[in-house]
């Protein structure tokens, strides 16, 4: 099974440890973040905002019909990551909740960044 991880950030079979975790010189503050008090408490908000459902899956289906959304193994991903620009790691524009499948496809860029913060503040 597939899991966020709390280390790097990036999504990783849950048996395997981070490799991230494995070497001293990775202690970055980006890591040292995830595990802080501040983004629990900032993850459990976001979470509330979006309610607690995959902002994306909604977004996919609406069209089709309202009933379908996710609400399982959701996690709150950062649109622009945070060893990109540390500053941005708070703010709510840049935090959206994912379901594990469209986490790694953020990850992977295969949905853009720009679809993202669409989704959560729409144009217009």
């Amino acid at each position: 099974m597939l899991k966020s991880c709390k280390i790097c950030g990036r999504i990783h079979e849950e048996n395997i440890t981070c490799p991230q975790k494995r070497s001293k010189k990775n202690d970055s503050e980006a890591n040292r973040f995830r595990g802080s008090k501040s983004w629990k408490r900032k993850r459990q908000l976001i979470k509330a905002r979006d309610k607690y459902m995959c902002v994306y899956c909604r977004h996919i289906n609406h069209d089709i019909t309202k009933d379908k959304f996710n609400y399982q193994d959701i996690s709150v991903h950062h649109i622009v990551p945070i060893e990109e620009d540390y500053d941005r790691r708070l703010d709510d524009d840049n935090l959206i909740t994912l379901c594990r499948h469209h986490h790694e496809q953020a990850e992977a860029g295969k949905i853009s960044r720009q679809v993202l913060f669409d989704l959560i503040y729409p144009p217009g």
